[in-house]
C-alpha cells in the first residue's frame, strides 16, 4: 500500500473530538456475537496476570471475565465512561488525534487492545509507533474492528475500503510504524453452518519489537 495523503484522514465532522464524545454512551457498538469474538481474541493473546492497556477505551473492555490481570489501564475520551468500567484499575483521558504520544513508560505493558476504534485515528502510525514503545518486546496488540462506526468521525480512507481493504490498511499502519513484527490479519466473524451471522469481526495482531 503506498504512502497515504493527508486527505485520507479527513473526516466529515472535524469539530474537536472532545465535543463529540462529551456525552457518555453506555452502549456497545457491535453485537453479542462480535463481542464474544473480541473476548476470545483477548483470551488467546493477553497473558493472564499481565499488564493490559485498553486503548480508546470506554465503559466496557470485553476482557474475559474468568481471567485476572495485574493492571488494566484504560485510555479514552469520556471520563464518565472510564469511571464506570469495572475492569480498569487506572484510566487516562486523552485525545490521541491531538496527542498521539502515550503517557506511559517504555515496556510498561504486556499487551494492548484497540477495539472497534482504529477507524477514528487521524494519526494512526504515530499512535501505533508509541504503543510499540510502551509494550514489552514480543507484547501483542489486538486491533479489532467491524463494519460499524460513527460515520462522521471515521476517516475518509476507511469509508472507501471494504472489509479486505480494512485488514490491509491496519496491517499497513503497523508496518509503517516500524516497530511491530508477526503482523497477522484474522477474520473472526461469527458463523453458523459456515455462514456469517450478525456483525462481522476482523482483527490484526502484531507484536512489539521494543
Amino acid at each position: 500500500m503506498p504512502d497515504l495523503p493527508s486527505a485520507a484522514f479527513r473526516r466529515q465532522d472535524e469539530t474537536p473530538d472532545e465535543q463529540f464524545y462529551q456525552q457518555p454512551r453506555y452502549v456497545t457498538h457491535i453485537d453479542d456475537g462480535a463481542i464474544a469474538a473480541v473476548t476470545q481474541l483477548y483470551r488467546e493473546f493477553f497473558p493472564a496476570g499481565g499488564r493490559i492497556l485498553d486503548l480508546m477505551s470506554s465503559w466496557v473492555s470485553h476482557l474475559p471475565p474468568e481471567v485476572a490481570y495485574s493492571r488494566v489501564v484504560g485510555l479514552g475520551l469520556n471520563r464518565a465512561e472510564l469511571e464506570r468500567n469495572p475492569r480498569l484499575s487506572e484510566w487516562v483521558v486523552q485525545n490521541l488525534n491531538t496527542t498521539p504520544l502515550l503517557p506511559f513508560e517504555a515496556a510498561s505493558f504486556d499487551a494492548a487492545g484497540i477495539t472497534v476504534s482504529i477507524d477514528y485515528l487521524t494519526r494512526p502510525v504515530e499512535v501505533l509507533r508509541d504503543l510499540g514503545r510502551v509494550l514489552v518486546p514480543g507484547g501483542p496488540v489486538v486491533i479489532s474492528f467491524s463494519n460499524r462506526c460513527f460515520p462522521s468521525k471515521a476517516v475518509a480512507i476507511w469509508h472507501s475500503l471494504d472489509d479486505a481493504g480494512h485488514l490491509e490498511l491496519v496491517q499497513h499502519f503497523l508496518a509503517e510504524a516500524g516497530n511491530w513484527t508477526d503482523i497477522v490479519p484474522l477474520d473472526r466473524s461469527p458463523r453458523q453452518a459456515g455462514r456469517r451471522t450478525g456483525d462481522p469481526l476482523f482483527a490484526v495482531i502484531g507484536r512489539a519489537t521494543g
